[in-house]
């Protein structure tokens, strides 16, 4: 069973997606299951990880409606606030729906590098792996060695990288992303994403370009802690669905049959406890 283990949905008159603005021209219009669907037909993709893209409750809530009334959606990343005193009461609310499989807080755009790291946060967090929802890492390269204090903070806390951390590809700079990834890898716990890649990549990229980079997520973690994303429709700032899924084809030629079926659906399967689904 194929997964696509991280796509989003929009409808801008929710009003709290701050970073949708108009001059990101492929993405400011709505996004929702029916535009999704022929794509995963095509490709035959059986599910999704639906993840957040505002940080309100508001948005979580959509998303959980969506879920319940488009099987492919096999599970949902929301928001909530990590830092708030009832946080440990809110994540106890939203784990006790069934669809609800982790919380993303959106680490790369807050001032603080080591938001996570507060004290404040960390009942939140604790009741995350109490209720054994997973946390979704939306980081830059130099947020690594926060997830790896926090591992060591929290280590019954499902963590998954996003997008591998974003690598600076257009640069070609990846060498110390590439040691603080491999870093965070080792405690043999923690999973990635292969997502997102192309928007980090030149606007004239080529499947070699992100060769290094798949390479590197493979051998860090290996396939059985590596699951594949289309991040549509952020996507298309720099391809489309048929584009990505053409890519990842010859990017993981290599693997053989039983390691591309980890990383095509079975490991998102595992992380996110999707198998009853």
């Amino acid at each position: 069973m194929r997964i696509d283990a991280h796509q989003h949905f929009w409808r801008r008159d929710r009003g709290d997606y701050d970073w949708l603005t108009p001059d990101l021209s492929p993405l400011w219009r709505d996004f929702l299951p029916d535009d999704l669907a022929p794509a995963l037909a095509r490709h035959g993709i059986a599910g999704t990880v639906l993840v957040q893209a505002a940080p309100t409750d508001a948005e979580t809530a959509f998303m959980l409606s969506l879920a319940r009334s488009h099987a492919f959606i096999r599970g949902v990343v929301g928001w909530t606030d990590l830092a708030a005193p009832d946080a440990p009461e809110r994540i106890a609310a939203l784990a006790s729906d069934p669809l609800l499989v982790g919380l993303r807080p959106m680490l790369q755009d807050l001032p603080d590098d080591d938001a996570i790291l507060d004290p404040a946060a960390q009942p939140a967090l604790a009741a995350m792996a109490r209720h054994r929802l997973a946390l979704d890492a939306l980081i830059r390269p130099r947020h690594l060695p926060r997830i790896a204090t926090l591992r060591e903070w929290h280590p019954e806390l499902r963590i998954v990288i996003d997008h591998a951390a974003k690598p600076d590809i257009a640069a070609g700079d990846l060498g110390q992303w590439s040691r603080d990834l491999a870093a965070v890898a080792a405690d043999g716990v923690t999973h990635c994403k292969l997502s997102g890649l192309v928007t980090e990549a030149a606007a004239d990229w080529r499947v070699d370009d992100l060769r290094p980079v798949v390479e590197t997520v493979l051998g860090a973690f290996g396939p059985d802690r590596v699951m594949w994303g289309s991040d549509w429709p952020v996507l298309g700032l720099a391809s489309d669905y048929d584009g990505w899924v053409a890519a990842s084809r010859a990017l993981l030629a290599g693997l053989g049959p039983e390691d591309q079926a980890d990383v095509l659906g079975l490991t998102a399967r595992r992380f996110y406890r999707l198998e009853a689904r």
